[in-house]
């Protein structure tokens, strides 16, 4: 599929180099507007629903991070473009797709473009519909430690786990089972098998995961009708067991 994209950045040398850049490097992207600033930035973006902006940190009147905060159900993907190191973890924060340093190595703005593409067309293929995992099972056996000694839990039945301070709550088909660990310590504990860490309080078994839905992260939904919110930051983890 091809990409939409827009470009935000004031200065006006620095949009000529990334729009011919794309142009003669990035086959596959359509362009479909600038902005100079935040304003209009933030109106184009809402005009046009690109599939990726690039936008420049520092600019007049506002910052990059002050119009993703006015975008919080956001679908496209970020890539920040820069001349500043010290906003990277930021960028993380905001769940950017990449953040390109100017002046802009050619090799890495491919690579950025790439990364956009292949989450973009997972998510086009998954969107909606019902999903097949193939031979993803979840076997076994795990511990869940008690006050009076523990239980043993077919992996299998879990359809999800959930975050509650320093507890988990472990889900199954007709009930939930409160544990007094953390949800890390159960992404540990399952990492053999096909759980993948969703959002901060969500583990899902991804053998239970039957739909997904687009969104800045978007969400799950599992064959028990149980619908999930899934972090930007986690979004491309989840689809990697999609083909």
């Amino acid at each position: 599929m091809d990409l939409t994209a827009i470009l935000v950045e004031d200065e006006a040398n620095s949009r000529e180099i990334l729009r011919n850049y794309l142009a003669k490097y990035c086959q596959g992207v359509k362009l479909l507007g600038e902005a100079s600033n935040i304003d209009e930035g933030l109106e184009l973006i809402k005009k046009k629903e690109p599939d990726m902006v690039f936008l420049d940190v520092e600019m007049p009147f506002g910052n990059a991070f002050d119009l993703l905060d006015k975008l919080p159900d956001r679908t496209f993907e970020t890539v920040f473009v820069t001349a500043y190191n010290h906003y990277a973890m930021d960028a993380l924060n905001s769940h950017a797709a990449y953040y390109l340093m100017k002046p802009i190595n050619i090799d890495e703005l491919i690579k950025a473009v790439d990364y956009v593409k292949e989450v973009k067309d997972k998510e086009s293929a998954l969107d909606g519909r019902v999903l097949n995992t193939g031979p993803i099972k979840a076997e076994g056996k795990i511990t869940l430690p008690q006050q009076d000694g523990f239980q043993v839990l077919e992996v299998g039945d879990i359809y999800f786990c959930k975050a509650d301070d320093n507890y988990t709550e472990i889900y199954l088909e007709h009930k939930k089972i409160l544990v007094s660990k953390t949800l890390k310590y159960f992404e540990d504990a399952l990492s053999s098998y096909a759980f993948a860490r969703i959002h901060k309080s969500y583990l899902v078994n991804v053998a239970e995961v039957v739909k997904y839905k687009k969104g800045k992260g978007g969400s799950v939904v599992l064959s028990n009708g149980k619908e999930l919110s899934v972090s930007a930051s986690k979004k491309a983890t989840l689809l990697s067991y999609f083909k």
